[in-house]
């Protein structure tokens, strides 16, 4: 039977090191600058699609390409991909986290450079034909403090190039460990801490609901009176105006912006600053950076294309076929258990310990582990984190992976348990399959029973005392905010309990500071599942 050859569509710039690459395998069509209406004229018959940020793969042209079976983003950032509409299709995405990381942290150490010695502002006077030394006076960043917020990939390349200036190094990151920053020479610290001491803030960090807009006006008035600040991570971070008023009222003393929430930011006033400087989105434009993502993604497209797993594979981890079904209906018990514990944490990573028990023991759970780590990691990588690299990362950062294994589980007939070590309190949390859906069954000492079916949930540490329940049911209710399912975890009657509130609606801070300042109640936090 014939068999034809997988066709490879290519849309974007992608350098020629990756097109040749893909050459050598597939046959390769380079169709650049398409429309929306021509790309889904075009994708049908293609098996791969590879792009950059240019093109915008839309759920319209997923279900156009039905022979698509990866698409692949030759860089990082996956904006431009519809991630459910792919995973619906059953089409892989993967991406190229790693070829521009030297790239961004030189970029970064560019933009320090130019601020603490005015480059943009005494090139532009010259070139206007002035000659003003006396203007342009900068400051050295020899023992200066850099505060680097998040310390993956891109923020440690950062620590160790400001290391050989002499800089002192403090970052704040929650989920690495402090060994690990201590062996670059960094102290972690609080955020809070950060802004106060650093004289150079630069932003690591990824993208999510909880750190858009992570540098607004509160966290501009912490920073130190003169401080500079960097962002060649994304745009969303920083707070265009609260920046622009701490630009003009001299808090601070200039800042470097490479992103922006909207590209190109068009006649944004923040640009129109003489202490700003900007560049156009050029954290990874580098020969070499270009190179690299390309052949890291057309690497992955061959391997989807082979029948093989891709290391980044961001939209849906790869599950090895010969893992028994027994274990199958617990890789979503183990992400959840995972979840569950970076969203309660208190403190600084430092390892966590997984146990399994009952009848998943007796095999091989290397599978659960890494879901494990991908529920721990997914919120906070500033990288796709998937079955496949989320044992790496675990590692990069310097976590205690930890594993044990019981075949005594009197409760449950599988069991999975996991502690999260800190700097701060430990946390245990437990789950396990039942009606084949995950249940949360322990959160430290409580023992509960849950399906977490409801997009947030309300963990409220209490007093068991007449009246709380509906205390707590009541401050939700004044806010609209509606309740799915309660559960109360005890150890004995009128004694410390834990109540599981699921909650149909997102819970700001103001109505957890109700909730916290409750009579019995000792602490609330809430959960996005």
């Amino acid at each position: 039977m014939f068999i034809p050859m997988p066709k490879v569509l290519i849309t974007d710039n992608v350098a020629a090191e990756g097109i040749d690459l893909l050459k050598k395998h597939v046959p390769v069509d380079v169709k650049r600058g398409l429309s929306p209406e021509e790309l889904i004229a075009t994708i049908p018959g293609y098996d791969a699609l590879v792009v950059r940020s240019e093109t915008k793969v839309t759920e319209p042209v997923i279900s156009a390409g039905g022979d698509l079976k990866v698409v692949a983003r030759a860089g990082i950032g996956v904006d431009n991909i519809d991630l459910d509409a792919a995973t619906r299709a059953g089409v892989a995405v993967v991406n190229a986290p790693i070829g521009n990381t030297v790239a961004a942290a030189e970029h970064t150490v560019a933009l320090m450079l130019a601020l603490a010695r005015n480059v943009p502002q005494a090139y532009a006077s010259m070139k206007d034909g002035q000659w003003q030394r006396s203007a342009f006076m900068g400051i050295e960043v020899r023992n200066k403090t850099l505060g680097i917020v998040g310390l993956g990939r891109v923020g440690s390349e950062v620590a160790r190039r400001a290391a050989s200036f002499g800089m002192h190094l403090i970052a704040y990151d929650p989920f690495v460990a402090p060994d690990f920053a201590a062996r670059m020479g960094v102290s972690v610290m609080s955020l809070d801490e950060v802004l106060a001491q650093a004289d150079f803030i630069t932003l690591h960090t990824p993208l999510t609901a909880g750190t858009t807009n992570l540098i607004s006006a509160p966290q501009l008035a912490k920073m130190k009176p003169g401080a500079r600040l960097i962002n060649v991570a994304r745009g969303e971070l920083v707070d265009d105006d609260a920046l622009l008023e701490a630009l003009e009222n001299e808090h601070l003393a200039g800042a470097a912006l490479d992103v922006f929430t909207n590209e190109p930011p068009g006649d944004l006033p923040l640009l129109k600053h003489p202490r700003l400087v900007a560049t156009p989105h050029l954290g990874a434009s580098t020969q070499e950076a270009q190179r690299e993502v390309a052949i890291e993604a057309a690497e992955q497209v061959l391997a989807v294309l082979e029948g093989k797993p891709a290391r980044n594979t961001v939209n849906a981890p790869f599950v090895p076929p010969e893992v028994h079904a027994i274990l199958a209906p617990y890789v979503p018990v183990a992400s959840m258990v995972g979840r569950l514990l970076t969203s309660m944490a208190r403190g600084q990573f430092v390892g966590i310990t997984i146990r399994y028990q009952g009848e998943i023991a007796e095999h091989n759970t290397a599978i659960l582990k890494a879901a494990a780590l991908v529920g721990l990691l997914g919120q906070v990588s500033g990288e796709a984190v998937n079955m496949i690299n989320a044992p790496v990362l675990a590692q990069q950062r310097g976590l205690q992976v930890t594993e044990q294994t019981s075949g005594d589980s009197r409760e449950y007939a599988s069991l999975i348990s996991a502690t999260l070590h800190t700097t701060g309190d430990d946390i245990t949390v437990a789950g396990t399959s039942m009606r084949d859906e995950p249940h949360l069954v322990r959160v430290n000492e409580y023992w509960m029973d849950v399906a977490p079916s409801a997009p947030y949930m309300l963990f409220v540490d209490n007093q068991d005392q007449p009246g709380i329940i509906g205390a707590v049911g009541t401050t939700a209710g004044r806010h609209n905010i509606n309740i799915s399912f309660m559960e109360v975890g005890r150890i004995a009657p009128r004694g410390q309990a834990m109540m599981v509130v699921g909650l149909d609606d997102p819970i700001g801070e103001d109505v957890l500071a109700e909730i916290r300042a409750l009579p019995q109640v000792d602490d609330a936090r809430v959960v996005a599942m």
